[in-house]
């Protein structure tokens, strides 16, 4: 078995069970929200201001201010998306291809 040092751990496996790419929307929120965890910030409230604060622009589209409930809201369709397209698509990553 190999070991794979830390620092290449998320190359290797955080596309695993994607059926689909991701966005760039989608990676612009992603990076966002990494980047203010990191941060140390955890508490929603805090964090849809701080969304809000960057101008992060919503997956779907969708204007108005951040919430918590828009960041739950955007968080789900994006789960929900990803589910289907992994269904449809998912052996295609396994195989190394990517949809």
């Amino acid at each position: 078995m190999a070991v794979v040092p830390d620092g290449e751990l998320h190359k290797v496996l955080g596309r695993q069970a994607l059926g689909r790419s991701l966005t760039a929307i989608e990676t612009e929120l992603a990076r966002a929200l990494e980047a203010i965890f990191a941060s140390g910030e955890h508490d929603l409230e805090k964090v849809a201001r701080l969304l809000e604060q960057k101008s992060v622009k919503r997956p779907s589209g969708s204007a108005g201010v951040w919430t918590v409930d828009a960041l739950g809201q955007e968080l789900a369709r994006i789960n929900a998306s990803l589910d289907e397209a992994y269904i449809a698509n998912g052996g295609a990553l396994i195989q190394g291809r990517v949809p």
